[in-house]
């Protein structure tokens, strides 16, 4: 490895244990905006119980580390359809270009969405006749580079917005990360940080408020227009470490094992495994589990699988996911991907 590569290892190496010392090992459960963007974003790493941080088989895993997009070896676009709970849905989709030897661009969106909700009051708890709904989105534009056939790295910025019926707020965000592979075909380091970003507060008309500065004096103006504040919210950072190591059986059989440990700003750390079967690289069976050692979690296993067809230079693919929620029941996810 040459020397300007190992210098930037290191000062990539410092800036992420540096970022990650800032964030506390206790749960602020509720404490953050856009959660949404922690949702597992495709159907592979996802029946791998998200473990994805090594991950560089497609553009989606840039969610987890975007030092995936510096190891792609292909451009690849990929569409995500997640029935979430509650009748919420989340969708995403992400292209990634291969540009030569400058690497690989990408834009990658996401949207929550949570259908409309009706609106309930003390007075009127079966309904005001009116509905509203929550919607949030990212907008991430993402950029990777392979400084050496062993080391990628990458950086994300993503615009999060989060609307609650009149009222919003959006933020900026971004993802850096690294994958390092110690030898061909052998053990995968991936490390990541996501989610390192400005603070934002909601505003909106349904914060509008009618005061009354002081309602014991009779004749005072008691609908002073006034708006109420919100506090600062910050994006949940997590930053990931994780190992992947791919076993060979022969040229048919592929067994690939992923573990991610997870330590996030909000809540307290747990530990992602997976592990995927892949046959002829034609059919592809998954399994994992989400959130090992996190008290009082409701998720845990996770399965999937998925086809793939190669011919004329292009790769289709199609996999699914399944994952448990406990007392919240299953969550299914759909991903159709093109590489080229």
């Amino acid at each position: 490895m040459t020397h300007p590569a190992q210098n930037l290892m290191k000062s990539l190496a410092l800036f992420l244990c540096v970022a990650a010392a800032g964030l506390h090992a206790q749960s602020k459960t509720g404490t953050t905006i856009g959660q949404f963007t922690l949702i597992d974003p495709g159907a592979r790493s996802a029946a791998m119980g998200g473990a994805g941080v090594t991950s560089s088989a497609e553009a989606v895993a840039s969610f987890y580390n975007p030092g995936a997009l510096g190891a792609l070896g292909k451009s690849d676009i990929q569409f995500t359809y997640n029935q979430w709970l509650a009748g919420i849905t989340v969708s995403d989709a992400i292209a990634a270009v291969r540009i030569g030897s400058l690497g690989t661009a990408a834009l990658a969106v996401m949207n929550l969405n949570s259908g409309d909700i009706p609106v309930t009051t003390v007075e009127q708890p079966l309904g005001t006749g009116e509905q509203f709904n929550v919607s949030d989105l990212l907008i991430g534009i993402g950029w990777g580079m392979a400084v050496t056939d062993r080391f990628s790295f990458g950086i994300q910025v993503n615009y999060v917005s989060e609307r609650i019926w009149h009222s919003s707020v959006a933020v900026f965000g971004v993802n850096i990360g690294t994958i390092y592979q110690l030898s061909p075909d052998g053990l995968r380091i991936g490390a990541s940080l996501i989610n390192f970003g400005t603070k934002g507060r909601f505003d909106g008309t349904d914060l509008r408020v009618s005061y009354n500065e002081d309602p014991t004096r009779y004749g005072a103006n008691s609908t002073l227009p006034a708006t109420l504040n919100t506090d600062y919210f910050t994006l949940p950072m997590v930053f990931r470490v994780g190992l992947g190591y791919p076993v060979v059986f022969d040229g048919a059989n592929t067994l690939m094992l992923a573990a991610d440990a997870i330590h996030p700003s909000d809540q307290s750390e747990s530990v992602n495994v997976g592990a995927e079967w892949a046959f002829q690289r034609v059919l592809f069976l998954r399994l994992g589990y989400q959130s090992l050692f996190l008290k009082d979690s409701e998720v845990g296993l996770t399965a999937g699988g998925g086809v793939q067809w190669d011919g004329l230079g292009y790769d289709l693919r199609l996999d699914y996911a399944w994952a448990s929620f406990g007392r919240l029941g299953g969550v299914q996810r759909v991903t159709l991907a093109f590489a080229f």
